[in-house]
């Protein structure tokens, strides 16, 4: 970029959004202060790209971004663009499981979509660059995408390579379910300690098929991201290669007038869902699909994950019920190579778009015809199965109903997908007492554990509950021990755990009615969640029902706690899609 000239004629599309800041005798003191920030005659004739980034030094996800942003930044500008960077908020999961500060992670991503939404419009932004490294950025990022419906591109921040303990690969998950383990005298502190030193060995996001890649598997899906760009780890070259790539994407979408409407459709999230369910992602998946549909004006039901459960096969065995990562997706060649297998078995559409203006039968081919794919017959490895002889008949996300969860609950299957439960509530009215119960020994085999006023608003946030889940695991209650919340799992969580039942009870929903010893079914053939109460009794139980307290009336918590929806529909705050009554 050259200093201070003397400004030539434009030669910018008036079309173009960005001239309202950069055109005109009237523009004199904004060019003036994009100046001073370097930016010169060329730059401001150009389209203007807002490369949105989330990188933080809280968590390992994000530490990286920065340099991928750096990355789509130079794409852009070597394609003729306006690069303009800006920053947004972020959340560690991990670090906040278990606590009350788990309270903010959903509520990010709402704040994510809004700040993005807000930088874009306030600055008159041509299109955008977004780039997510952890859970709720990802959909956060997606969902400011399909809002401002401006031309865009999604990049992922890549996931950590797995750590190594005891000459077998590890992940953040087992040091969560070490800790229970710890707690039943099943592992000792040592161990736990040389767990914990070495799950994490460098940047990115957590490494199996948990939401942070389950997101990036479906930002491809949906079209939003390009093919083949999800799986590559964030320490690797080819990371960086794909940022640069989607800079130069973000070019052609502006020029072609490709917005996330013209994209998005109904078969897009069909399409999602069927990836979702095939790799056995995260619970999560749903509700963030659940609202980026919302915002992209499409029905979709959360009815509809569970029909496209049940004809869609799982084909990938990755963690959490698996034993393998994203990396090793990667090495075989990612996520288009589920999808082509999807696609040959008529599972997903393939003339469903995608960003590069190619559908994704198209894309596909593409990527064939480059070199980038290898041959079906090629792939080889132990955890990728065929549609014909899958892993699992069914996918891995099923929607249970009963009179327990009128408006449903959400079950990833991670073992077997016959499992049939009936036991007595063990009833707790947040995160912290079930996992004293759990820690403290008096878990027992058969037990229902139910988690309620963790809702949406309840909560509110929604808190995720890894910690609770991964010790009911490491103390050996996988098979035998069923847990139920309105609040939400970690895309890690294992075993048969129902989060998002609704309605939640601070909306007086039937959870909220639960007492200890009352009998509860979980049957996933059947998808029922229920409790052995006639409506009579339900119905009496509700006449002295009075909701609690809220936990926060004002500030942040307090505000989110107002303005959330159902879980069931996504759990978004945008005024424009929340009925509340």
């Amino acid at each position: 970029m050259s200093k201070q000239e003397p400004k030539a004629e434009s030669g910018k599309d008036p079309e173009l959004r960005s001239s309202e800041v950069t055109e005109g005798t009237d523009q004199a003191p904004s060019r003036a202060m994009f100046r001073a920030m370097g930016y010169d005659d060329e730059d401001l004739d150009s389209p203007m790209v807002g490369i949105a980034n989330c990188a933080a030094d809280i968590t390992p996800c994000n530490v990286h971004l920065d340099d991928v942003a750096e990355s789509a930044y130079a794409g852009v500008d070597n394609a003729g663009g306006m690069p303009i960077e800006f920053n947004t908020i972020t959340i560690s999961d991990a670090i906040s499981m278990g606590t009350e500060g788990m309270k903010a992670s959903l509520i990010s991503r709402e704040v994510i979509a809004d700040s993005v939404e807000l930088v874009s419009f306030g600055e008159r932004m041509d299109g955008l660059v977004t780039i997510g490294g952890c859970d709720k950025n990802m959909p956060g990022m997606m969902m400011a995408m399909i809002r401002t419906d401006l031309p865009s591109v999604f990049v992922y921040g890549g996931s950590i390579m797995p750590g190594e303990h005891d000459g077998r690969e590890i992940t953040i998950q087992n040091v969560f379910e070490g800790v229970g383990a710890v707690a039943q005298g099943e592992m000792e502190e040592d161990e736990l300690d040389e767990m914990e030193r070495h799950a994490c060995p460098g940047a990115g996001s957590c490494g199996g098929m948990f939401t942070a890649n389950t997101m990036a598997s479906i930002s491809e899906t949906l079209g939003l991201a390009p093919l083949g760009s999800a799986a590559a780890p964030a320490e690797h070259d080819e990371r960086y290669e794909i940022a640069e790539r989607a800079g130069e994407i973000a070019l052609d979408v502006i020029a072609n007038d490709r917005r996330p409407s013209d994209i998005l459709s109904k078969k897009s999230f069909e399409n999602a869902i069927a990836m979702q369910v095939a790799t056995g992602g995260s619970t999560n998946a749903v509700l963030h699909l659940l609202a980026m549909a919302a915002e992209a004006g499409i029905d979709l039901d959360i009815e509809e994950f569970d029909e496209i459960s049940r004809r869609t096969p799982k084909i990938a065995n990755l963690q959490p019920g698996g034993t393998r990562v994203m990396n090793d997706l990667f090495e075989i060649g990612g996520v288009p190579v589920v999808l082509r297998r999807l696609l040959a078995a008529d599972l997903i559409h393939g003339d469903a778009m995608t960003v590069t203006g190619r559908t994704i039968a198209e894309e596909l081919d593409h990527l064939e015809r480059e070199g980038l794919l290898p041959d079906d017959e090629a792939v080889d490895a132990d955890y990728f199965y065929t549609v014909d002889d899958p892993y699992q008949a069914e996918g891995a996300i099923k929607i249970l109903t009963g009179n327990l969860a009128p408006d449903g609950g959400v079950l990833k299957v991670t073992g077997d997908d016959k499992f049939h439960h009936e036991g007595p509530a063990r009833v707790f009215e947040n995160e912290e007492d079930a996992m004293a119960y759990v820690q403290e020994g008096h878990i027992e085999s058969g037990d229902v554990l139910v988690i309620r006023n963790e809702g949406p608003r309840g909560g509110p946030g929604m808190r995720e509950m890894l910690g609770v889940t991964a010790a009911v695991v490491g103390a050996g209650h996988e098979d035998d021990v069923a847990l139920l919340t309105d609040g939400r799992f970690s895309g890690a969580t294992r075993g048969p755990m129902i989060g998002h039942v609704a309605p939640e009870a601070k909306a007086g929903g039937p959870i909220g009615l639960l007492e200890d010893g009352d009998t509860v079914t979980v049957d996933i053939p059947a998808r029922e969640l229920s409790v052995d109460l006639s409506e009579e009794e339900l119905d009496s139980r509700r006449e002295d029902w009075e909701p609690r307290e809220p936990n926060y009336t004002s500030g942040v918590l307090g505000k989110y706690a107002r303005d959330f929806g159902s879980a069931a529909k996504g759990a978004v705050t945008n005024p424009g899609l929340v009925d509340n009554d």
